[in-house]
C-alpha cells in the first residue's frame, strides 16, 4: 500500500474527494477503507471558511493541505475533515471498518460493523478522534492514509444535513457499499 504524499492534498477539493473514495485511513490501530466524503470552499455557503473568513475554530483550513481539521457540532460529534489547497476540506463521512473492529465496537458500543463508521460523529467515535487532533499532520502518527487500489465505481449526490448549498453534488461515495452513511438516490436511465 502506497501512502499518500503531500502533493495529494495540494489540488482542488473536489478532485481530491472523489480520490479519497477507496483509500485506507488509519488512526492508531483502527481504522478501515473510505467510503463516503464531502467537499467545501470558501465560495461554497456551507463551507466554515466560506467568504474566505478566518476564524478561530477554522485557522487550520487557511493552514497547508494535509492536516487534519476536527470540529465539534450540535454540541455531541467530531468531525473529521482533510485540508486541501485555499482554505478547502474534505469531509470524511464514512468508513468500511477494516483494522481495529474491537476497539472501535467498544468506542461505539455496537458489534455491527455498518453501524460503526457510518457517519462523521460515528466514525470519529468509532477511531477515538477528538478536538485535541486538530491541525495534526496527515502524515504522521497516529494518522496513517494509502492509496486506493484501482478506480472504484463512485456515485455523486448532494451532501446530508444542511440549510446552505444543499443542492451542490458535492458528496462522494463507494457506489451501493453498505457501509454509506446515507444510500445515494437512483440516477435515472
Amino acid at each position: 500500500m502506497k501512502p499518500l504524499g503531500p502533493r495529494f492534498f495540494a489540488r482542488d477539493v473536489d478532485v481530491v474527494a472523489r480520490h479519497l473514495i477507496g483509500a485506507t485511513l488509519l488512526f492508531g490501530k483502527s481504522g478501515g477503507i473510505i467510503v463516503e466524503t464531502e467537499a467545501y470552499d470558501p465560495a461554497d455557503p456551507a463551507s466554515h471558511s466560506y467568504g474566505a473568513r478566518r476564524t478561530t475554530r477554522n485557522a487550520v483550513m487557511f493552514g497547508q493541505p494535509g492536516h487534519a481539521y476536527v470540529y465539534f457540532i450540535y454540541g455531541m460529534y467530531w468531525c473529521l475533515n482533510f485540508v486541501c489547497t485555499d482554505a478547502s476540506a474534505v469531509l470524511v463521512r464514512a468508513l468500511e471498518p477494516t483494522q481495529g473492529l474491537g476497539a472501535m465496537a467498544r468506542r461505539r458500543g455496537t458489534p455491527n460493523p455498518r453501524a460503526l463508521c457510518s457517519g462523521p460523529g460515528k466514525l470519529c467515535d468509532a477511531l477515538g478522534i477528538t478536538g485535541k487532533h486538530n491541525g495534526l499532520s496527515l502524515y504522521a502518527p497516529p494518522f496513517a492514509l494509502t492509496k486506493r487500489v484501482g478506480e472504484p465505481a463512485i456515485a455523486t449526490g448532494v451532501r446530508i444535513g444542511l440549510t446552505k448549498a444543499a443542492d451542490l453534488p458535492r458528496r462522494y461515495g463507494l457506489a451501493n457499499s453498505p457501509y454509506l452513511s446515507r444510500r445515494f438516490p437512483e440516477l435515472p436511465a
